[in-house]
């Protein structure tokens, strides 16, 4: 409990209350106490609620301290692992300070974020690293490994981050032989559930939530604790990442990947066989067999062919469905097999069952999908509408699920977002935003651009680009639908304007990032990735250049098959799926540019059907009040050029 008598929402966050006192830059937002008091009220009430709290509002202490003092034990699951991380070295470490008693607080990441220390020590004696680099690498795992307390990868400031290392040294599941490991007391995992046990706030990352809700009725259940209530931040992901975890996946790599750790661990014990090393050798060649029926062509696309499918290539999917049974069997017949043995045997039986669901099940409430990466194949399998399992796994097993994100109203209600996340009786509340939006931004959508449908649009948008990065002198995001686009646009501008240039995919994502941080007047062109989850205050982005309404693809098979689901229903996907989908995108990117109160930018949309389309109201009543024009010279006026 705080130093103080236990605080409500309002002694805390008032005018003159706790907060005010304990931090030096404290500004009274009305927003924030409004939003704890309705997280408060839910949590006491056992009600799920609904909150859109933009950016300024300060939702994170508005939803944490109401959880600590609840006296519940409480998931707080983030959009990112950044998040994820800000919370419990950042936000919690504040309060803690002014509580008599130490916080009980965790974080929970999933496994591959975690060091194995049996295989760090197994590393030492057994031919597993390649190369200089990885020896270098794994010298400084081995190093960090003994003064660790947590075990997790993102302390190691010194570790590349694309290290090809890490991925044989850490966690996961796959090969991890339980309780039976020499480790297990030590075991950072281990560890980490002991404190998960331990505590009333878990913070985790939605990845591994929903991964753990998954299987939840599975044997082996989940890895989080029960808990009485969940506060999702950035809410607006969930519908995605459901149904990720929802679904599932079998691909070659998978394949490729059991046969390497079953040939590791077999000769790591001594306990290779010729017969087996056979039958893993002909499991992948039929795998790649299988895979390549599937064609070449990167991407995705939906796959309803099955049963043709099974009468044209019966040998190739039999042999690899006996193959994977053959390795399975070959494993339950070594004696005194160690505990290691155990996850490659089930691996093998979770392939093969994957495998025979997506080619036979038929279950027509999933979608089935081929997608190409490189040399990967996955053959994916995704829920066409995750309401009703989240409704059954979720809403109906838990007393309060609070939903918080700067994105999850269109047009000023909820009805989208409940709708497709089945969560009908929840209280809501838009709080008002605390930005003054009017004065700080400004939304320009030029009218004389062709329709974005139209081959002349990347031309002409380029041109319209290159003429507003003059004007702003760069210090701006331009942000694409598409990767050919963001490409063609570039390959233009580039040679046009007199600042720095920086490309999504020229380097890593944070690193790109960086550079524009600290380069003057540079122009960052990306697409999807950086739509969200990305803070440049201040003048170093001016500007936010979006080339089209961000419409989902209606070709990709998820999209596609629902927007099927809701035509057979009767309704109209347009207008139910599609534009509000989309809405809520346009906001995300938009919410790139004003990050203070003293930030001030020009957003612009290059896609003029937002004001020549009825459907375009839909948008407008979803953004912020910006204040807006059609005219150029405006924004020229706006940066006083």
């Amino acid at each position: 409990m705080p130093k103080t008598d236990a605080p409500t929402a309002r002694r805390f966050f008032g005018r003159h209350g706790l907060l005010s006192k304990w931090h030096p830059r404290f500004e009274f937002r009305p927003g924030q106490l409004e939003m704890a008091e309705a997280v408060e009220q839910a949590l006491a009430d056992k009600r799920h609620l609904i909150v859109e709290a933009g950016t300024g509002t300060g939702k994170t202490l508005a939803y944490l301290l109401p959880a600590i003092v609840s006296g519940k034990r409480i998931v707080v699951s983030t959009g990112t692992k950044n998040l994820q991380e800000q919370l419990y070295y950042k936000d919690i470490p504040f309060l803690e300070r002014h509580f008599s008693n130490k916080l009980r607080v965790c974080y929970m990441k999933g496994r591959n974020n975690y060091a194995c220390r049996q295989k760090i020590y197994d590393a030492e004696r057994e031919p597993v690293l390649a190369g200089i680099q990885e020896v270098a690498d794994y010298q400084i795992i081995r190093e960090w490994e003994k003064t660790t307390e947590t075990g997790d990868r993102a302390e190691i400031a010194r570790l590349p981050e694309n290290s090809s290392v890490w991925a044989k040294l850490d966690a996961r599941r796959e090969r991890c032989p339980g309780q039976k490991c020499e480790q297990f007391g030590r075991c950072f995992v281990t560890r980490m559930l002991q404190r998960a046990h331990e505590s009333d706030i878990i913070i985790v990352n939605h990845h591994l939530f929903f991964a753990d809700l998954a299987v939840k009725d599975a044997d082996f259940g989940g890895i989080i604790p029960d808990y009485a209530a969940v506060v999702f931040d950035e809410a607006h992901e969930i519908e995605d990442v459901a149904g990720l975890y929802f679904g599932y996946s079998v691909s070659n790599h998978q394949i490729r990947d059991l046969r390497h750790d079953v040939t590791a661990v077999l000769r790591q014990k001594q306990l290779g066989t010729p017969e087996l090393d056979r039958t893993l050798e002909q499991v992948e060649e039929a795998a790649e067999r299988f895979f390549a029926l599937f064609g070449e062509e990167e991407g995705r696309s939906g796959f309803d062919r099955q049963e043709a499918f099974l009468e044209a290539h019966e040998r190739e999917y039999s042999d690899l469905v006996n193959g994977l049974e053959l390795i399975a069997a070959q494993l339950q017949l070594i004696k005194n097999a160690p505990e290691e043995v155990v996850p490659l045997f089930q691996r093998a039986i979770e392939i093969r069952d994957k495998l025979q669901n997506w080619m036979e099940s038929g279950d027509r409430s999933f979608v089935y999908w081929v997608e190409r990466r490189g040399s990967g194949c996955f053959l994916q399998a995704t829920p066409i509408d995750v309401a009703p399992l989240l409704s059954e796994k979720l809403f109906s097993q838990v007393d309060t699920v609070i939903l918080t994100s700067a994105t999850l109203a269109v047009s000023g209600r909820f009805d989208y977002v409940q709708q497709r996340l089945g969560l009908d009786d929840a209280r809501t509340l838009i709080v008002q935003p605390a930005f003054d939006y009017r004065n700080q931004a400004l939304l320009y959508v030029p009218q004389h651009l062709p329709d974005p449908r139209n081959p002349a649009f990347a031309k002409a948008a380029a041109a319209e680009i290159a003429r507003l990065l003059r004007i702003t002198r760069g210090r701006a995001f331009v942000l694409f639908t598409s990767y050919q686009q963001m490409q063609a646009v570039y390959d233009i501008v580039s040679f046009e304007i007199d600042y720095p240039a920086l490309l999504q995919g020229a380097a890593p994502r944070t690193a790109l990032l960086e550079e524009f941080r600290r380069t003057p007047h540079a122009v960052l062109f990306a697409t999807a990735s950086f739509w969200q989850g990305v803070d440049v205050p201040g003048e170093q982005l001016s500007c936010v250049i979006i080339d089209k309404l961000p419409f989902a693809v209606p070709t990709d098979p998820v999209v596609e098959a629902r927007i099927q689901a809701i035509r057979e229903e009767g309704g109209n996907p347009f207008y139910r799926y599609q534009i509000p989908q989309a809405a809520l995108a346009l906001k995300q990117g938009f919410g790139r540019l004003i990050r203070s109160r003293t930030d001030r930018g020009v957003l612009v949309l290059l896609d003029n059907r937002i004001t020549k389309q009825r459907y375009g109201q839909v948008f407008f009543d979803s953004l912020p009040p910006y204040s807006f024009t059609m005219r150029i010279e405006d924004v020229e006026r706006f940066f006083n050029v």
